[in-house]
């Protein structure tokens, strides 16, 4: 790893835990205007206020919330997209470049990769060459890493199935992530095992908006005694009434060994 790498690295990830607490911020091109998203300066500063050490987002929300950011939160910019819910097909196209993220101050860029997915070839090899720009710019690149298809068996593949997640994170090791953000496969033992099959750091998303909080910070709590390497989650966080109370108790989890009732308590 280069210099620059290293250094925007412990950008992202804390040098005492080696950890990150990451607060998504990518949704807005695809679903439009969303509750606890829709005034940027006032959720990125709830980020800096809790203590979030990044935010991955897009160079629109990083130009509406720009007075907020301070050194402490590191951001990391989506660099695919290119489809929305209005009838998009949800594939991935490479919307911006290296060269954007590190204008806009990044410490980090991200890419798409599904998985099994008819259109895989194309999105490996999309990823594959960002990552050699990576390298070239001394940029840490964020791979978010889903398993589509079938599985081994033939049967459809579910988003947390933990053979798939563990390919689809391994996969995305190999052609150059610096680290892996996918989903948490719903049990410790399992997750241990994409963990430990992933040649680098590995943080779980939160997918769609949950009613439990609890289950939320029961699946942060895991993935980190699995061995996992922190969050990067949106919904679970900023849709919540109080965001501040939420980074705060999610790097309770993260980063000081805060047990799901510690948590809950907090917020």
């Amino acid at each position: 790893m280069n210099t620059g790498k290293a250094i925007r690295m412990n950008n992202i990830f804390r040098k005492d835990t080696g950890k990150s607490v990451i607060v998504a911020f990518d949704h807005g091109g695809i679903a439009g205007p969303m509750d606890g998203i829709n005034e940027p300066a006032k959720v990125i500063q709830a980020c800096v206020d809790g203590g979030a050490d990044g935010v991955l987002t897009t160079r629109g929300f990083i130009k509406a919330a720009e007075g907020a950011f301070d050194r402490s939160l590191a951001i990391v910019l989506r660099l695919t997209g290119g489809f929305t819910v209005l009838g998009g097909k949800f594939e991935e196209e490479m919307i911006t470049s290296v060269e954007t993220a590190l204008r806009y101050g990044s410490a980090g860029a991200a890419v798409t990769v599904k998985f099994g997915h008819e259109r895989e070839g194309f999105f490996t090899k999309q990823a594959s060459l960002t990552a050699d720009s990576c390298e070239e710019w001394g940029m840490p690149l964020m791979i978010e890493a889903m398993a589509r298809g079938n599985g081994r068996d033939g049967k459809p593949l579910k988003s947390t199935d933990p053979a798939g997640v563990k390919l689809a994170s391994r996969a995305a090791a190999e052609i150059g992530a610096d680290m892996v953000k996918t989903y948490y496969t719903g049990d410790p033992d399992s997750f241990a095992e994409v963990v430990e099959g992933c040649m680098v750091p590995v943080v779980v998303l939160g997918g769609a908006k949950t009613d439990s909080i609890k289950d939320v910070f029961s699946d942060v709590y895991y993935s980190i005694q699995a061995g996992g390497s922190g969050i990067a989650i949106g919904r679970n966080i900023w849709q919540h009434e109080n965001t501040t109370s939420m980074v705060e108790a999610m790097c309770g989890i993260v980063h000081e060994g805060w047990s799901v009732d510690q948590a809950m308590a907090h917020i």
